[in-house]
């Protein structure tokens, strides 16, 4: 069987390009998508942090709202920090290779 013919679709990350051939045109720098994922992260947060503060307040917020946000949040953190350590391992293995 010819494993060409066997491909199997996987979800991309928002904001990736859905094909090979739209990634090459689109290119963008890794920084840049790094960049863009720490500003989501970041936003999260912000607005978790507002969903908190409605609440303390008194305004019109329901507890699951703000509970929703503040776990959307951690969990985009959580994740955030570990591509970090992911990235800082690759970095320290290429360190280590010899030539």
């Amino acid at each position: 069987m010819n494993p060409v013919h066997n491909l199997t679709v996987r979800p991309t990350m928002p904001g990736a390009p859905a094909t090979p051939a739209e990634g090459v045109q689109q290119a963008g720098s890794f920084k840049d998508f790094l960049l863009r994922s720490i500003e989501e992260v970041n936003s999260m947060q912000l607005a978790a942090d507002r969903a908190v503060e409605k609440l303390a307040s008194g305004q019109d917020v329901t507890p699951a709202e703000v509970l929703t946000a503040v776990q959307k949040a951690d969990i985009a953190f959580r994740l955030m920090m570990q591509i970090r350590n992911k990235l800082i391992q690759a970095y320290q293995e290429v360190q280590n290779i010899r030539i």
